[in-house]
């Protein structure tokens, strides 16, 4: 059966989105909603949100559920990416348009369960469709020491220069690049994204956005549990194909700590303190990103996620979905 199209506003199929930071039980609720889901008679299909999650060599460090935890709920773009690709946004979000257009095809409804924001925005808001960079140009800009390419953009893009902190070497060279080889700020070429799904699906969310004593003492326990079961071996394995370092999945969290520990420059609790302190920070990040970028329409949850709670998320969601 031909995948449907996102283009017909007039025949928008129901998408179930499950967001929030790690740890906060994201992956639990997307199986209970699909079970309830079932319970009726409507199929469901978990679509994985995930930076980390989508890397095989990252099973345990990314927390990607178990057959067991997926409780036989059908589950897409888990474990799916060699540790060897640089993979990204813009490639996340054509897969997960195509796992999405599969679950509608088959008369299932798609739950898209995940923590990366980047990743969410760009399936719903679409991409900028900025020209490939001319390769002398990038040269050129990445070879400025920060400081210069800073004033250089305060010229070219003066509101790109003063949004970004000067010392972000990464973003503040993108915006020169973009600027210098297209001749339009990168500002400009975000207003014409192009892509996004929001207007073509009925889209029923929740953000969770737990108590944070409840979701650090979350972080940690799962880290140490981590360390218990496995996550030393896997990332021993992964050393062991000598990656370019600057691959995402060297540098997803965990993995530089147990490495410090595999090569003798950090104790095991010292690599686990630093691994779960490295968790804390990142889940603050998606906390505030989370409560400040989704709309404002977006129902959010701010308990904790114990069975009771679960359970009324779960009804909220499914009577959401059905109702859309």
């Amino acid at each position: 059966m031909a995948s449907p199209s996102f283009s017909t506003a007039s025949a928008r199929l129901p998408v179930a989105l499950i967001a929030g930071p790690t740890a906060s039980g994201k992956s639990a609720l997307a199986v209970a909603l699909a079970k309830r889901l079932a319970e009726g008679g409507r199929g469901a299909v978990v679509v994985n949100a995930d930076a980390s999650q989508i890397y095989a060599d990252l099973h345990i460090l990314s927390a990607r559920p178990s057959v067991e935890e997926m409780g036989g709920v059908p589950h897409r773009l888990f474990g799916h990416v060699d540790g060897a690709e640089a993979y990204n946004a813009a490639r996340w979000a054509a897969e997960a348009r195509d796992a999405i257009a599969d679950a509608h095809a088959g008369g299932n409804i798609p739950i898209l369960v995940g923590g990366t924001g980047l990743y969410l925005r760009t399936l719903l808001d679409g991409i900028a469709p900025v020209p490939v960079i001319a390769p002398e140009v990038r040269d050129a800009v990445r070879a400025l020491p920060v400081a210069e390419a800073h004033a250089a953009l305060a010229v070219a893009d003066p509101d790109a220069a003063a949004r970004l902190n000067p010392a972000d070497a990464t973003r503040v060279a993108r915006a020169l690049e973009v600027v210098r080889s297209t001749g339009r700020t990168l500002a400009s070429w975000q207003q014409a994204r192009e892509g996004g799904i929001a207007d073509h699906v009925a889209l029923a969310p929740m953000v969770l956005l737990p108590p944070r004593d409840w979701l650090r003492q979350r972080c940690d326990a799962r880290l140490g549990q981590m360390f218990a079961g496995g996550a030393i071996e896997e990332v021993e394995a992964l050393l062991t194909r000598d990656l370019h370092p600057d691959l995402p999945v060297m540098r997803a969290i965990g993995v530089p700590q147990i490495a410090a520990f595999l090569d003798g420059t950090a104790s095991r609790d010292e690599a686990l303190a630093a691994a779960q302190a490295a968790t804390r920070q990142y889940a603050k990040r998606q906390v505030t990103w989370f409560r400040h970028q989704p709309p404002a329409s977006w129902p959010r949850s701010t308990e904790s996620l114990n069975n009771e709670k679960l359970d009324d998320i779960v009804i909220k969601l499914r009577d959401a979905v059905l109702t859309r």
